[in-house]
């Protein structure tokens, strides 16, 4: 529940926050048994009086030091399992026996409410049975609990009640029709119901009408849903949810990326916009409530709206607990998305693993400063490309596109003008921020910038003083750190070797691309990447090196590269460097097809089932295995790369032809770079006139002028890129008073008996 009581700062309260590898891990088995028998219950647990073995205290809905919004499911586990006829449960020394009683389900389970904001003690006694204490810390609903101090200003909803976007769970009802013509979920009312109510079967053979209950609410100081096949003159309860509920949870994502300062919409479609809107085309979404599953959605994780990666993780979790507390525990999670849902759904399996336990993607971006660097370059070239008066010779929009990487110079333009300028400039408008407020260079420089990296300065820290520009001198404080660098880069290197551009071309072109300022304007100089910002990057997984991502099922889907700056290639990102960390790609499936983007709109739903399936099997190995091992050995045998007719038919069962796919490269690639495309800056070697050009030597004055783009030396990309390090798995970026971090710290070791209700045993995690 959204009200809880709050009589005191809340800095200062928080006590030290802890998170292992998975929030739905919460301890291993043996953690748990261990722990069930030391006659302690958790995070400040202790034994206590009485004789006798100790009850055992379960905080079912999410870890007992990440709770929030001031409730939690808990259950209690009496030594015989039998509840004592005296049992006696308080909170903070108050009695919530009533709370508490022995469910349908046979457990005795409670949700608990009224939890302080910071430390709270649960008790269970009975007589014969040694007293059990507990420790909880409770965050506010309106955040944060580790992503650090909240960007500000932020505008909340017209309904708010406060200024963290507080406001009591709103309920709606949706149905689909028998009549095909009308697509969608339509709006139902309980008190005059439709004639036109279809039916539908769950996956666990259950037929009953195709009405689905919507719950609107705000964590976090943004909206969440939550929507369930409902029977609305039915009670629901989490102990006891009702039967068409399969426990299964699908998460919608939205596209893009963004910076908003104010309350947004949580997604629910598959293509966040990428792909039109499409009367023949089901959304997941729906497919999934008529098996059965749960689906929620955050703002939050909608990447157009809010492009950093911890708060996704940390809404995510707090609707998930929300979930498990209002309508029964999971048994696993599934993700889908396009394009930045795809890219949420990756880097946040990698950095924050246990959100997800399968991922289905579409229009795949790895994370999101790969593509940003690729954006970067593509930002540049424009510059250079689109104004003849620079050039010393001519050049061809086939040349541009070689050098790019690509078939045509509208991918770039594409990448440009739909994501990258209106994502990184901090003079651009946002939601939230009136033009008083927002930041200006010459006018606003103390005002408020727009862009993602100054979104993301929890994450990246701030500049230091030496390197701070004359607007940060005028703000008095350093802006974001930008991780993006282009020193060394030897544009259209490749291109040179096989004789698509001349030796002036490349000269002339590495002489005048420059680089960008920290308000990512065009300068001569090359783009040098702040400190600490450039590892940070790698450690939050903002930078994807897929070091955790092999504890996550994947399916991919992918089709011919449509020059939109979704390009095939950053599908292949994800295996690449999974084979590059991992040895293997073993838990990444990709089917393929003539769709762009999606391969076949058919794998919409034959997508899901597959996914389910996997999961299913996962979830029914309880061997003490690895967890990577499970998602590998479990595999469907028929859930392999695969190619399609785009209408629903394998025809081939492996990856599509490379011609059919169209997987083409990035500017860096054809400068050099390795193809995993990760590589935020460069080691540098001498410029060595020996060094493979090409057919044509450079003439002296040519040669002069590289001298003088590369005073310091060119990229060596036989030696690793400079910080580049796997994601710190699980990072706060607050300490124990609610204060920055910056670059985040590791949270450490969950308390035991915390978080099992978020995902069956089977998926916890394995040594």
């Amino acid at each position: 529940m959204y009200t809880q009581r709050i009589h005191i700062s809340f800095k200062g309260l928080l006590l030290a926050l802890s998170l292992a590898l998975t929030v739905t891990a919460c301890g291993s088995d043996s953690d748990r048994d261990e722990q069930a028998n030391s006659g302690t219950g958790g995070t400040g647990g202790s034994g206590g009086t009485g004789g006798g073995a100790p009850a055992q205290i379960r905080v079912l809905s999410n870890r007992a030091d990440l709770v929030s919004g001031g409730d939690a499911l808990v259950e209690v586990i009496w030594p015989t399992n039998q509840t004592p006829a005296n049992a006696k449960v308080t909170l903070n020394g108050q009695d919530i026996t009533g709370t508490f009683a022995q469910r349908e389900n046979g457990r005795y389970m409670g949700l608990v409410t009224g939890l302080d904001v910071g430390s709270n003690q649960l008790v269970a006694q009975a007589t014969g049975v040694t007293q059990t204490s507990y420790a909880i810390t409770n965050y506010p609903n309106g955040g944060p609990i580790f992503s650090g101090p909240q960007v500000q200003p932020w505008v909340c909803q017209s309904g708010a009640l406060d200024a963290q976007c507080n406001q009591p769970a709103e309920y709606s009802y949706l149905y689909k029709s028998t009549n095909r013509t009308r697509t969608g979920l339509l709006p139902y009312d309980p008190q005059n119901p439709p004639t036109d109510v279809a039916s539908t079967t769950t996956d666990d053979g259950i037929t009953l009408p195709f009405i689905v209950r919507v719950e609107r609410g705000f964590q976090d100081r943004d909206e969440y849903k939550i929507l369930t096949l409902f029977q609305p003159d039915q009670p629901w309860t989490a102990w006891s949810p009702q039967p068409q509920w399969n426990r299964k949870l699908l998460i919608t994502h939205g596209g893009n990326c963004g910076a908003d300062h104010a309350v947004g919409s949580a997604r629910l479609d598959d293509y966040a916009g990428t792909i039109p809107a499409n009367p023949l085309l089901e959304q997941s979404y729906i497919v999934a409530l008529g098996r059965g599953f749960a689906v929620a959605s955050t703002a939050l994780n909608n990447n157009g709206h809010n492009c950093n990666i911890s708060v996704q993780a940390e809404s995510m979790m707090m609707a998930k607990e929300r979930l498990v507390e209002q309508y029964g525990e999971l048994r696993y999670t599934i993700g889908t998305g396009c394009s930045g849902g795809s890219l949420v759904q990756q880097q946040v399996s990698n950095a924050y693993p246990g959100i997800y336990q399968g991922l289905l993607l579409m229009c795949s971006y790895p994370d999101t400063f790969s593509a940003g660097t690729q954006f970067a370059d593509s930002h540049l070239m424009r510059k250079y490309f689109e104004d003849p008066s620079r050039w010393s010779v001519p050049w061809t929009p086939q040349q541009f596109a070689d050098v790019e990487g690509h078939i045509s110079h509208v991918n770039a333009v594409a990448a440009d003008e739909g994501l990258f300028k209106a994502a990184t400039d901090p003079t651009n408008p946002c939601k939230g921020v009136s033009d008083a407020e927002r930041y200006h260079p010459e006018t606003n420089p103390a005002g408020v910038r727009c862009g993602v990296l100054d979104y993301l300065i929890n994450i990246f820290g701030p500049r230091a003083p030496s390197v701070w520009s004359p607007a940060e001198v005028q703000a008095n404080r350093g802006f974001a750190g930008n991780p993006i660098d282009n020193v060394g880069i030897q544009y259209g290197l490749n291109a040179l070797r096989q004789g698509r551009i001349t030796p002036e071309h490349f000269v002339d072109l590495n002489v005048k691309i420059g680089g960008l300022t920290i308000d990512i304007k065009r300068k001569n100089e090359r783009t040098v990447a702040d400190q600490p910002a450039l590892a940070n990057a790698y450690r939050s997984g903002l930078i994807n090196q897929t070091n955790n991502l092999n504890k996550v099922a994947m399916i991919n889907f992918t089709g011919p590269d449509p020059g939109i700056a979704h390009d095939t290639v950053h599908a292949f990102w994800t295996r690449w460097r999974l084979d590059r960390e991992h040895g293997n790609h073993d838990t990444h499936v990709m089917w393929g097809g003539p769709a762009p983007l999606i391969g076949d709109p058919n794998y919409v739903y034959q997508g899901l089932t597959a996914m389910d399936r996997w999961l299913a099997a996962i979830e029914q190995d309880t061997r003490s295995a690895s967890l990577t091992q499970k998602i590998v050995d479990n595999k469907p045998a028929d859930v392999h790369d695969q190619c399609s007719d785009g209408a629903g038919h394998k025809v081939l069962d492996q990856l599509c032809p490379e011609q059919l796919l169209m997987v083409f490269g990035t500017p860096r690639e054809v400068a050099g770079d390795h193809k995993e495309a990760d590589t935020m800056k460069c080691q540098l070697k001498p410029l060595n006139r020996s060094d493979n050009y090409g057919p044509i030597p450079f003439t002296d004055a040519q040669w002069d002028r590289l001298k003088m783009a590369f005073p310091d030396g060119v990229c060596d990309y036989s030696k690793p890129a400079v910080d580049r390090q796997g994601a710190s798995s699980w990072l706060t970026y607050q300490n124990a008073a609610g204060e920055v971090i910056y670059g985040g710290i590791p949270l450490p070791a969950p308390p035991a008996n915390s978080g099992s209700g978020m995902v069956s045993p089977a998926f916890l995690a394995q040594p």
